[in-house]
């Protein structure tokens, strides 16, 4: 059983315009979809029609549109717990156009009151204990996305720390940027995850780089150089994360772990929107790690399942049915 945690859902409202963006014209749509969103919950999903059993943890009022929607996910096994907040679900729009380019609008989210919080959290020990208690074996607990108003930015790493005293034999994965995979970084070693999943400019400024060249590091993997970021994501390898797997847009992925480093190319897949497509990258690692796949299987399979989701029209997430026919090429470093 695997666990997923969304502070903050949503809502994926996704455009998909007949042409390119005209900034303050008139813009044609080509369609309109709407369907349940967040970091935590894409990942759920990728999971769950892959063949895994999820359960994914949201806070959401009774009365959302989001609950509705969610029960229809119950047929591929994938459990939502809903939380009941006194807030509305935030609505997210993304707006791509015909080459692949994606401009997303997301919403802050209503905010959580502090005993919200507290229940969120409850409800988390609850899935924890409940598969245990089933011999479940919740092999994994991933903690994504944003974190909504009120609540602290050191909430992930306070989570780690509650999961690892429930629950030690749990792997953690965190999928998030800015004020907590700050907040994160600095709680390490104690509330070091097992997976982390940064762009390149979020690995160099988790690695403590000058802005400029925590920038440079994916443009230096597009032009070959890897190497810098290997060294980057070794230095939270060496305070205590598990694994660190940089993802660099059209450059690929960079896997760093105790045992070595490894880079992997994007499958060549048309690209039409990238919406969900880091999520499906974590769900991907995340699937080939409870098959008790090697670290170079699992950075090619997040690869595939991050291509396959590009592949895809809208808020559209990847299905074994869906991975490019070719794999992607992973290199040690």
């Amino acid at each position: 059983m695997i666990i997923t945690l969304t502070p903050n859902p949503s809502l994926d409202r996704t455009v998909t315009l007949a042409g390119p963006l005209v900034r303050g014209g008139v813009n044609r749509l080509r369609s309109v979809t709407t369907e349940p969103g967040g970091k935590g919950l894409n990942v759920a999903r990728v999971l769950a029609r892959s063949g895994q059993e999820v359960t994914a943890i949201l806070p959401a009022p009774d009365y959302d549109p989001l609950v509705s929607a969610l029960k229809a996910l119950d047929a591929v096994g994938l459990s939502a717990v809903t939380v009941d907040v006194a807030g509305a679900v935030r609505i997210n729009t993304a707006v791509t156009e015909p080459d692949g380019t994606t401009t997303k609008l997301n919403e802050p989210g209503a905010g959580l009151a502090t005993a919200e919080v507290g229940a969120v959290e409850a409800a988390l020990r609850e899935a924890v204990a409940v598969g245990a208690d089933t011999g479940a074996g919740n092999s994994w607990a991933v903690l994504s996305g944003s974190l909504p108003p009120g609540a602290p930015s050191d909430w992930y790493a306070r989570l780690v720390g509650l999961l690892r005293q429930a629950a030690p034999w749990l792997r953690i994965a965190v999928d998030t940027s800015d004020a907590p995979l700050a907040a994160l970084a600095a709680a390490l070693p104690d509330a070091a995850p097992d997976l982390i999943k940064p762009n390149g400019e979020e690995l160099g400024q988790l690695a403590g780089l000058p802005a400029e060249r925590a920038t440079a590091l994916e443009e230096g993997a597009i032009a070959g150089d890897y190497a810098p970021v290997a060294a980057a994501a070794r230095v939270l390898v060496d305070r205590g994360v598990r694994a660190v797997m940089a993802t660099l847009g059209g450059a690929g992925a960079v896997l760093v772990t105790a045992d070595g480093a490894w880079r992997a190319s994007a499958p060549a897949v048309p690209v039409i929107s990238t919406v969900g497509a880091g999520d499906s990258s974590v769900a991907g690692y995340i699937l080939a790690d409870v098959r008790g796949e090697s670290a170079p299987r699992r950075l090619a399979t997040a690869m595939a399942y991050g291509s396959a989701a590009a592949g895809l029209p809208g808020t559209t997430l990847p299905g074994p049915g869906d991975l490019p026919d070719r794999s992607a090429v992973v290199t040690e470093l």
